[in-house]
Order: structure tokens, then C-alpha cells, then sequence
């Protein structure tokens, strides 16, 4: 059964695809990023104390998560005929070389306006451990016909 606006209730599901990340996956996000920060790169630099957080080697960039969110939701909204229209998250863990990502959503509700119809969504990203270490809400339009 195809999801419409109309079918669509609080508590309803959306997953998205897994993704591996490596040392390789992160130094791409640097070059399409062009954000080369130590803490992407540099072990040695990770392996003392960054602030008050020893990371104990590199990290996977925040944004990466907030990229495979916006694609679960295109590919998840596109479809329907929906558009995803705006993204808050915030990074809760550090995602590191060898983990195992996964973005989901849940809907949270529903609304009416004159113009449109918008659906409100929690997001988060899970590890391979299914610890979040990556939480946000997320809205989509489903324009009237």
C-alpha cells in the first residue's frame, strides 16, 4: 500500500539505509566537505584531549548523519509526492571508523493549512550497538493536489 498524507498516523515508521563507516568514507566527506579538521584526520591529535572529550581517534564528521537523514526522508517523501522541507538534529555520540549507521524516523503528527499539509517527524541515526548518536525532528510537505 502506497503512503499517502491521508493514511499516515503518529507512530508510523520510515528507515532508511545502513552505512559503514571507514577511515575511506570519511576522508571523502572531507574532500566534499572541504572541512580537513584534525578530528577527521589526525589520530594522534584525537588521542589527547580535545576540550574535555578524549575521542581516542578520529571521528566521523556530524554532518554525515545529517546527510543520511536528508536522504531517508527524500527517498521516503519524493515518492508520495511530498518535500522535505526542513531538519534540526544534534550530534549525541561520536560515530567512528568501523561503526555501522542507520538513519529512522517516526511521525510524531500531522497538520492542515490553507496552503498545505505537513507531517512532523522525530529523526534519529543508531549505531550498530542501536545507541543513538544522533537525534532531530524533521518536517515534510505534502502539497495539496
Amino acid at each position: 500500500m502506497t503512503t499517502t498524507f491521508e493514511n499516515l498516523t503518529a507512530g508510523d515508521s520510515i528507515d532508511g539505509p545502513t552505512f559503514a563507516v571507514s577511515r575511506e568514507s570519511i576522508r571523502l566527506f572531507c574532500d566534499a566537505s572541504l572541512d580537513y579538521n584534525p578530528l577527521h584526520l589526525d589520530d594522534d591529535y584525537m588521542k589527547g584531549s580535545f576540550g574535555k572529550t578524549n575521542f581516542g581517534g578520529i571521528i566521523m564528521h556530524g554532518m554525515n548523519n545529517f546527510g543520511l537523514i536528508s536522504r531517508m526522508l527524500t527517498d521516503w517523501a519524493y515518492p508520495r509526492g511530498a518535500i522535505h522541507r526542513r531538519l534540526e538534529t544534534r550530534w549525541v555520540k561520536p560515530v567512528r571508523p568501523g561503526d555501522t549507521i542507520q538513519p529512522a524516523g517516526i511521525v510524531k503528527s500531522k497538520q492542515v493549512t490553507k496552503s498545505s499539509r505537513w507531517v512532523l517527524i522525530d529523526v534519529m541515526v543508531r549505531n550498530q550497538a542501536g545507541e543513538k548518536v544522533a537525534t532531530g525532528e524533521a518536517m515534510v510537505e505534502f502539497p495539496h493536489d
